[in-house]
C-alpha cells in the first residue's frame, strides 16, 4: 500500500496537537479540499466522522473511524469512500521543552490501479500542503513561532 510519512518538531505540547487534529468538526475552516465534515459520534476513545472533500467540480465523501488515546495518538481506519483503503495514524511524542515531535504517516489505496499510478504522483504534495495547513492552524491557535518548528525526517 502507498504511503507517506513525515516527522516534525513543533513548539507546541502534545495536548494541543492532539486537541487540533482531533478537531475534525473544523477540518473544512483550515484543510485544503475539505468541503465539509460530520461527526456521527464521538466520544473520549473513539469517532465515526464523515469527510467531503472537493477539488472543481469533484465531490468525494469519505467516512472514518478514528481511535484517540490522549494525547499520544489518535489512529484514523477508512471505512467507506471512493478508494479501497486510507488510514492515518499521528503519534504525538512530549519534547522536554514543552514542545512536541509529530509522526504523521498515511497510507492508501485506490480501487482503480491506474488511477492509483496516477494520484500518486501528486499525493506527495497534497500531503505537505495538509501538513502545512495544520501547522498554520497550529500558529493561528496557539501563537506563532515557525523558527522553532523542524522537519527530523
Amino acid at each position: 500500500m502507498p504511503g507517506i510519512r513525515e516527522v516534525k518538531q513543533l513548539p507546541y505540547s502534545a495536548q494541543q496537537m492532539f486537541d487540533l487534529v482531533a478537531d475534525v468538526g473544523r477540518y473544512q475552516e483550515f484543510l485544503p479540499w475539505v468541503v465539509a465534515t460530520r461527526v456521527r459520534s464521538d466520544s473520549e476513545h473513539e469517532m465515526v466522522a464523515d469527510m467531503v472533500v472537493g477539488f472543481k467540480a469533484l465531490r468525494e465523501k469519505f467516512t472514518s473511524k478514528v481511535h484517540k488515546d490522549r494525547p499520544n495518538l489518535i489512529e484514523v481506519h477508512y471505512v467507506d469512500g471512493p478508494l479501497r483503503d486510507l488510514d492515518n495514524r499521528w503519534h504525538f511524542r512530549p519534547l522536554d521543552n514543552g514542545h512536541c515531535e509529530i509522526d504523521f504517516s498515511v497510507e492508501f489505496t485506490f480501487k482503480n490501479a491506474m488511477f492509483e499510478k496516477l494520484a500518486g504522483q501528486y499525493f506527495d504534495r497534497a500531503f505537505r500542503k495538509m501538513m502545512a495547513a495544520f501547522e498554520a492552524r497550529a500558529d493561528e491557535l496557539y501563537g506563532s513561532n515557525n523558527s522553532s518548528a523542524q522537519t527530523v525526517a
